[in-house]
């Protein structure tokens, strides 16, 4: 009897797939509500294995120490602010209502006072392009434009970290250490080098698929598997 493919052993769970996070540092939430100012001073800027972006470790006024996601130009005794009435400048946090169109931004709230979901990722940021009285227009990386609530806080600048995928891996232990600290298998084995009963791609006389690879989404679970309700395939001719 075959094994479960790749995408019902992830649908299952278990220790392979989930996340390391008692190995993470921090979930990097925006400081407090924003129904007052908070300040505070960057101390250090450390790594977190969560992350490819770098983090710092801020110390606030009431001496409390927690850690932030920082932008590109923050570094250790850099003043950073959260609140509604703070600087816009590069580094503090304030709701998008106040940040004037044009702005560079990153990790925005997808509902206010969530703690920051959009925009994380090193080297990202989005633009404030629109605004009207209880709704801002943000350009996210990939070239859409999303809508957020007014009240939604977001962060001023680039998340520092950026050119980090144009660095090559070099050797397969530099690799594995990284992939290690994601909710992934690695490393994955090609469906159509398996046996037949593996794996609908599996079998035959040489590695080929053998069968259509763009599946319906309603397709059993033991076939899920090549590009999945794809909207088109085959070579863009903009």
């Amino acid at each position: 009897m075959g094994h479960r493919i790749t995408t019902q052993n992830r649908g299952r769970g278990g220790p392979t797939y989930r996340a390391p996070s008692h190995r993470y540092k921090a979930e990097l939430r925006h400081i407090g509500d924003g129904s007052r100012t908070v300040t505070g001073s960057v101390i250090d800027i450390e790594h977190d294995p969560a992350r490819n972006a770098p983090i710092a470790l801020v110390k606030l006024e009431d001496g409390t120490k927690t850690y932030m996601l920082i932008t590109e130009g923050v570094g250790v005794g850099t003043a950073v602010a959260w609140g509604a009435d703070v600087e816009v400048k590069n580094g503090n946090t304030l709701p998008l209502g106040n940040i004037p169109a044009g702005s560079y931004i990153c990790n925005i709230e997808s509902r206010p006072n969530d703690g920051g979901k959009f925009v994380r990722s090193s080297g990202v940021q989005a633009i404030v392009v629109d605004k009207t009285p209880d709704r801002v227009g943000v350009r996210m990386p990939s070239g859409k434009t999303k809508w957020f609530s007014a009240q939604c806080r977001a962060t001023i600048g680039i998340v520092a970290g950026g050119g980090r995928v144009e660095k090559p891996f070099v050797k397969a232990g530099n690799k594995y250490h990284k992939m290690r600290n994601t909710a992934s298998n690695w490393p994955r084995v090609r469906g159509v080098a398996m046996n037949v009963i593996d794996h609908p791609f599996g079998g035959g006389g040489h590695q080929h698929t053998g069968r259509p690879k763009t599946i319906a989404r309603g397709t059993s679970p033991g076939r899920t598997v090549g590009h999945v309700a794809a909207r088109r395939t085959g070579k863009s001719r903009k």
